[in-house]
């Protein structure tokens, strides 16, 4: 995760005021070495400059923090915060990925400070030590920034994953909820398109009889209604709005029975022992069938359909009418059948049958 431009040099003039501050106090407790002059305030204000542009150039920053503290001790100024740049640009060359360069530089960083040691006059029993002090305190920082960028690389890749995971599902959500609305709705409004016609028929001879057409209209334009509004809560608040529950195959009956006011005389056979289904499977079903029969409403001119259940590892659908127009090859009806079918891991055909007319064939697996 990068920084903005105004955190990087905010931080870099800390490190620099810090370093001078902690130079002179290091220097008042450090009588023996040498004082703090204009050339050792340079060499403590270079890394904290070259800290400034840190992001953009994270390996030259190092180099330059390392150079300025090898020099800085070479020439006997005492020992102080000026390795805090130093530790800064370190971190900062792992996280941006530079991990081979920062670790060469600092193990030519540590030789450096073993010359400079050595051509340090001033220095004292404890040099030895303070080899190891280094040595250790910069195999500590390469560890941990190098255990920072891994936990940020591991917490950056589980944010991926669950964006890809949310888009996942609001592309199911979505699908799922134009598959409802082009079917709920194309079959409601065939089916008022269907009743409107009765009624404009017999309006004027049979008034009377024109009632119950306009009575199915009504209750078709309710329920299409109904699942606009709970589509639109759905697109409205990002969430799966309260829904009635899901149609299944026990509810073939009302369904054909509204197709049969349309003119079709419509017969469903059932095969097989009647066994309830997982609910993505009846729902599947259902569908397939409505889908299937408004397919026949507006395209076939037909009279006769058959629709033939038949229960076995799953269930077994056909539909198939009389009429000679058809339905299309191509369009959201069909391909919305294919959808459903898939996703259970079953398979949907449909086209013209050789003895006339349009078949409709699904099969959907018990376990989806």
């Amino acid at each position: 995760m990068r920084l903005p431009r105004r955190a990087v040099w905010l931080s870099a003039f800390g490190v620099g005021v810090f370093q001078i501050v902690g130079t002179f106090g290091a220097s008042h407790n450090q009588p023996d070495r040498k004082a703090v002059d204009a050339l050792a305030i340079v060499l403590v204000i270079a890394g904290p400059i070259a800290l400034a542009v840190r992001d953009r150039w994270p390996v030259g920053a190092l180099a330059v923090s390392i150079v300025a503290a090898d020099i800085y001790i070479a020439l006997g100024y005492p020992f102080g915060p000026i390795f805090v740049s130093v530790a800064v640009a370190l971190f900062a060359c792992v996280m941006s990925g530079r991990r081979r360069e920062a670790t060469l530089l600092v193990a030519a960083g540590f030789a450096g400070f073993v010359v400079a040691g050595i051509a340090d006059t001033r220095t004292d029993g404890l040099a030895l030590v303070r080899l190891a002090l280094v040595a250790g305190w910069a195999t500590l920082m390469l560890a941990i920034a190098e255990l920072v960028r891994v936990r940020r690389m591991q917490a950056a890749e589980r944010q991926r994953v669950a964006a890809e995971e949310e888009r996942r599902r609001e592309d199911e959500q979505r699908l799922l909820l134009a598959q409802e609305l082009h079917d709920v709705l194309a079959h409601n409004i065939s089916l008022i398109n269907v009743q409107a016609s009765v009624a404009l028929h017999l309006v004027d001879d049979h008034p009377d009889q024109a009632r119950p057409a306009l009575v199915n209209i009504k209750a078709a334009s309710h329920d299409a209604l109904k699942e606009l509004r709970t589509a639109l809560d759905v697109l409205r608040h990002g969430e799966t709005a309260p829904r009635a529950p899901a149609p299944t195959l026990a509810d073939l009956d009302e369904l054909i029975d509204g197709v049969r006011l349309g003119g079709l005389d419509v017969h469903m056979t059932i095969d097989g022992p009647v066994e309830p289904l997982p609910s993505a499977v009846e729902l599947a079903a259902y569908r397939i069938v409505q889908e299937a029969l408004t397919n026949v409403t507006r395209h076939a001119q037909a009279h006769d359909v058959s629709v033939h259940i038949e229960y076995d590892e799953g269930v077994t659908i056909e539909v198939l009418d009389d009429g000679v127009g058809g339905a299309p090859t191509a369009g959201n009806g069909l391909v919305g059948m294919r959808e459903r079918a898939l996703a259970l891991g079953g398979s949907v055909t449909a086209g013209p049958h050789p003895g006339g007319g349009f078949r409709v064939a699904a099969h959907l697996p018990r376990q989806p």
